[in-house]
């Protein structure tokens, strides 16, 4: 006003996100790379090796979301998404897809990974018990859900983790499932586009292998 420009206002999809700007982007508690943590240890089963991984990032991926739950509500998450353009619709067992709140939308995931973990037929734990050959397949559809858990929580309240200090811990936790999800081709392309530019930087810094 008062014959000056008015300076438009910068969209909201303009604007880069937490998890992306610096210092935040290369927070971690884990120097060097992920190479040898990731890899398969001599003499160990395959299965045995990709089912006590998929079980512990299930575990903290659960615990980091649990303590910034109180904000994935209904009213502030309609809709489980991350970033602009990036929507998940929930699929039922009877292929039926529905658009649900995002806190359901991961009680969903998790309940059905909590299910898979205690099915003996689906990650046996008994002597003699063999895994399915189906296995692989099931650790990749996890895979594939927590990618989408990471992608919510990284878009929508990396915020709350930045107030809780939690940022490193949980940047190292996302570099070690990357690196474990390369390792062993549990991760598809396309599935983890809106974490793509992260991965970039963590691939630039030498974090990820």
């Amino acid at each position: 006003k008062l014959g000056g420009r008015i300076k438009p206002k910068r969209s909201i999809s303009a604007i880069r996100p937490l998890f992306l700007c610096q210092p935040y982007c290369n927070n971690s508690i884990v120097k060097g790379n992920f190479k040898t943590i990731v890899q398969l240890p001599k003499y160990v089963d395959p299965n045995e090796w990709l089912a006590v991984n998929a079980f512990d990032f299930y575990n903290y991926v659960n615990i980091f979301y649990g303590s910034i739950s109180d904000f994935c509500t209904p009213r502030e998450c309609p809709n489980m998404s991350a970033g602009s353009g990036c929507e998940y619709f929930w699929m039922d067992g009877q292929k039926k897809t529905s658009k649900v709140p995002a806190s359901q939308y991961i009680d969903f995931v998790m309940n059905w990974i909590q299910t898979l973990i205690n099915d003996e037929n689906t990650f046996p734990t008994k002597d003699g018990r063999d895994f399915p050959p189906t296995f692989v397949q099931t650790v990749r559809a996890i895979f594939k859900q927590l990618t989408r858990v990471f992608a919510h929580v990284y878009h929508s309240h990396y915020d709350k983790m930045l107030s809780l200090c939690q940022e490193a811990h949980f940047n190292s936790l996302f570099a070690h499932f990357v690196s474990f999800g390369r390792e062993f081709d549990l991760l598809d392309k396309k599935d983890i586009v809106p974490m793509q530019e992260l991965i970039d930087i963590m691939d630039n810094n030498g974090v990820l292998c």
